[in-house]
C-alpha cells in the first residue's frame, strides 16, 4: 500500500518520492482520533516524509473512497474560490484493501489572536460571495461519515428543514431513536427560519474548532463539508463545541454583521450537528438533541 502512495505522490507532483520517515498521528488534518458507534476510526492518520517534503495521509476502507473524493472536491472549491487558506490536495487513491487522501503536510504552531481577527474576516469575505443562485452543491458529500443530500433548491427553509433535519431524524429512526414525528419537528424547525431572508454563499458545512489550525502567518480551515446555504450556519457551528476565541467574532462581525434573528436560528441550525452526532454516536447527544429540540419549540410557543 505504501508504495503505492509513494507512487501516486510522484506521478503526481512529478517528483521521485520514497518514504523515509513515517508517524502514525493521533489527530491532526483530520478526524484521525474520532470512532464511530461501533468503536472504529473515522480514519487513520499519518505523516510521511522523504526528509525534504512531508505529506499527510489518511487511510481508511476502500468503500471510503467516496468520502475521501468528496472532501478533495470540497477542499479544492474553497481553494478556488475563497481566499481563506486550507491544505493542498496532492493525491487520492486505493491499494488492495484501503482508499487514500494525500494531502500537503502543515505544520501548525499556537493561534495568535490577531490571526484569529483575521480568520473571522476571510470567513465574512468568503460568505459575501453570492453569486451562485441555488441552495445545496454539485453532488452528496458526508458531514463526518453521514450521507449529507445536496439536491439544488431555491427555498432555504425547505432545504434545511428537509435537507438536514428531516434526513438526520429519518436516520436516527432506523436505529429505533425516536424524537417525534419527523415532518412535525422539520416544520416546526423550518418555521423558526421562514422570515429570514437568505442569499446561497459557500459554507464550510463543519467548522468547529478542532477543523481549524493556524501556521505562524495564517489560519487555516479543513475537513470540510461544503454547501450552498446560509453563512449562519458557519458562524453557528463556531459556537457548538467549544466557542472560538472573540478576536474570530470582532473580525467576522466588523467585515459582515449577523443579522438580527441570529440567536434563534442558531439553535435550529446547531440542532443538525447534534442530532448528527447522536446518529454516529449515541448516548449523551440523543439527550442533547431531545433536549435542543424542547428548546426550538418553546420559541415558537406563542
Amino acid at each position: 500500500m505504501w508504495h503505492l502512495i509513494e507512487q501516486a505522490i510522484s506521478a503526481e507532483t512529478g517528483v521521485p518520492f520514497k518514504i523515509e520517515e513515517k508517524n502514525s498521528l493521533s489527530a491532526g488534518l483530520s478526524s484521525g482520533n474520532l470512532v464511530d458507534a461501533n468503536d472504529q476510526p473515522l480514519n487513520l492518520s499519518f505523516k510521511i516524509s522523504d526528509i525534504k517534503r512531508s505529506f499527510f495521509v489518511k487511510l481508511n476502507s476502500k468503500e471510503n473512497l467516496i468520502n475521501f473524493q468528496a472532501e478533495a472536491y470540497s477542499l479544492k472549491q474553497l481553494k478556488q474560490l475563497t481566499h481563506i487558506a486550507c491544505p493542498d490536495v496532492t493525491t487520492i487513491g486505493l491499494s488492495l484493501d484501503k482508499s487514500f487522501l494525500v494531502l500537503d503536510y502543515i505544520n501548525f504552531s499556537k493561534a495568535r489572536p490577531v490571526l484569529w481577527y483575521q480568520l473571522g474576516q476571510q470567513l465574512a469575505q468568503m460568505h459575501q460571495e453570492t453569486s451562485h443562485g441555488q441552495f445545496g452543491w454539485q453532488h452528496d458529500n458526508f458531514i463526518g461519515n453521514t450521507i449529507q443530500p445536496n439536491h439544488w433548491s431555491s427555498n432555504w427553509t425547505t432545504f434545511f428543514s428537509q435537507q438536514r433535519i428531516a434526513w438526520q431524524l429519518q436516520l436516527l429512526s432506523e436505529k429505533s431513536v425516536i424524537l417525534g414525528n419527523i415532518e412535525h419537528i422539520a416544520k416546526i424547525c423550518h418555521d423558526v427560519l421562514l422570515h429570514h431572508y437568505v442569499t446561497p454563499c459557500l459554507v464550510h458545512g463543519d467548522l468547529w474548532q478542532g477543523n481549524t489550525g493556524f501556521t505562524f502567518e495564517q489560519g487555516m480551515i479543513f475537513d470540510p463539508a461544503c454547501y450552498y446555504g446560509d453563512r449562519e450556519v458557519d458562524v453557528a457551528m463556531t459556537e457548538l463545541f467549544g466557542q472560538f476565541p472573540d478576536d474570530f467574532y470582532h473580525g467576522y462581525q466588523a467585515e459582515y454583521p449577523l443579522d438580527d434573528g441570529y440567536e434563534r436560528r442558531k439553535i435550529v441550525y446547531n440542532f443538525y450537528h447534534i442530532l448528527n452526532h447522536a446518529n454516529i454516536f449515541g448516548g449523551i447527544y440523543i439527550e442533547q438533541a431531545k433536549a435542543t429540540l424542547s428548546r426550538i419549540i418553546s420559541m415558537t410557543v406563542h
